[in-house]
């Protein structure tokens, strides 16, 4: 981790580590990561997570949950005031309320999930408080696909891009800004105008990856994607260069000040986000979605299998050591959850697993040679859909019923946001090879998105929790040992 911290970082964080350690011996805290590639579905899960906890939430396979031993949850004001909180409330009101799904995460968040439990043994009732603080740190996916920059040069990068945007997925994305870089001189004089035409046509592309069509993952540098607050910064008004050789930049270049700006970008934006959040979790949970991807073809499968490789290879994965833990965080576990399982029938949940895991392969290898306990799984955070069976041409087809979004559509139906529809949405292949070597040969899935599901009431009137699937088995592999 040299190129992502330096000594003095490593120093705070360690110092920093201490403190929290030390404190968390009367009040124990878990930080838990949740990240994704946009429409993912972050913001849905944590809501979910929440909701569930607070409101008693069907957790079968969540042992603290099923054995009655969780006292109650409730939210307490998170530790560090200087990061935004998760906006819990709103996401709940939207869900709810209006049925519909809420905004996507944008920059980090935070919030604060406290839970009075009884341990499982008599001598965890003798020694531990019975109380856990989950701090949940919202951030996006783009941004940690940043992380692999900090060891790369201007020219590496560049190099890197110009190889990428040249690939048949993306060359008719990228044509604009290819054919702009074209024409200019790396070694003529800076020019700011020249600077940003070429970042706002690069910035183009990035966006054009992420529609439905491409369903593209890997789109560095990610705050090109959600600037926020750097909109219109020199440290985002930079762009890769084509034929860059390696030889020092003339002084006064445009190649001198791309250069320049990169190693900016790298100061200021992406190693202070890994110092400040990402060195700080103990676990995390990254969420993918494989149906769009396997829906866009091959080199959309191929794109998110780099994402995910160059995800795992930026955490900090480790398994857990009494006398190490005081001064270095590592995250000892990490489940990918394929999101949106209710999008197909149950008979294909462990086939998306599959598919998903062989995804994951290389990834997972590397992480699990430094001792991080890795998990796959297909979940639904908040289940939209319900199962059933329909007659066609004699034939007994499985079905999804749900209320599809307003303009949505299937062939030539166009649903309207109102009408509850069943869908046969087609079956995964048996063989995860087959699906991510032949998806361009096979019948797409019928995915559609649907609104949030109208919640089920008690006969007192009571709203019940957020329906799902599996989110119970996401915490017992998340929390369950802590809550032991």
């Amino acid at each position: 981790m040299a190129s992502q911290t330096n000594l003095g970082d490593e120093a705070r964080l360690a110092l920093e580590t201490f403190a929290g350690r030390t404190a968390g011996l009367l009040s124990p805290s878990l930080r838990l990561g949740v990240t994704g590639l946009s429409r993912a579905g972050k913001t849905v899960f944590i809501t979910s997570l929440v909701h569930n906890m607070l409101h008693g939430g069907r957790l079968p396979m969540f042992d603290a949950m099923k054995s009655g031993r969780i006292a109650k949850s409730y939210l307490e004001h998170q530790p560090d005031d200087a990061v935004p909180r998760f906006q819990y409330e709103d996401h709940v009101a939207a869900l709810v309320g209006e049925r519909i799904w809420p905004d996507s995460t944008r920059a980090i968040s935070e919030l604060r999930l406290t839970i009075d439990y009884e341990s499982a043994s008599g001598w965890g009732r003798m020694f531990s408080p019975g109380r856990l603080s989950l701090d949940i740190v919202d951030y996006p996916g783009e941004w940690l696909l940043d992380l692999p920059l900090l060891s790369k040069s201007y020219e590496e990068f560049s190099r890197d891009a110009v190889s990428l945007a040249e690939l048949p997925v993306r060359a008719g994305l990228s044509r604009e800004w290819r054919e702009l870089a074209a024409t200019i001189d790396p070694a003529a004089e800076a020019d700011e105008m020249t600077a940003r035409r070429l970042a706002e046509a690069f910035t183009r592309y990035l966006k054009a990856g992420k529609d439905d069509r491409s369903a593209l993952s890997t789109l560095p540098p990610g705050r090109f994607l959600m600037p926020g607050d750097l909109e219109g910064s020199p440290a985002l008004t930079f762009s890769p260069l084509p034929a860059l050789g390696d030889a020092r930049p003339a002084p006064g270049s445009l190649h001198a000040m791309m250069a320049r700006r990169y190693e900016a970008y790298k100061s200021h934006v992406v190693r202070p986000f890994f110092r400040d959040h990402v060195a700080k979790l103990d676990r995390q949970i990254v969420l993918i979605d494989a149906l769009q991807a396997l829906n866009a073809g091959p080199a959309a499968v191929a794109d998110l299998e780099r994402a995910l490789t160059e995800i795992l290879s930026c955490f900090r994965p480790g398994a857990r050591n009494i006398l190490t833990d005081l001064f270095l965080r590592r995250i000892d576990r990490i489940l990918i959850a394929a999101t949106k399982a209710d999008h197909l029938h149950h008979e294909s949940h462990d086939r998306l697993e599959a598919i998903v895991r062989r995804l994951a392969d290389r990834a997972i290898s590397r992480a699990s040679a430094s001792g991080a306990e890795i998990e796959v799984l297909a979940m639904a955070a908040v289940r939209a859909t319900r199962e059933g069976t329909v007659r066609e041409n004699g034939d007994t087809l499985p079905v999804i019923i749900g209320t599809p979004l307003q303009g949505e559509t299937i062939g030539r139906d166009t649903f309207d946001g109102a009408t509850e529809t069943a869908i046969f949405p087609g079956d995964l292949p048996r063989d995860p090879k087959v699906a991510l070597e032949e998806s361009g040969n096979r019948a797409p899935i019928r995915f559609v998105r649907f609104r949030p599901p109208k919640l089920e009431r008690t006969s007192e009137g009571v709203t019940l929790s957020l329906p799902h699937i599996r989110l119970d088995r996401a915490f017992q592999f998340l929390l369950g040992d802590r809550l032991a």
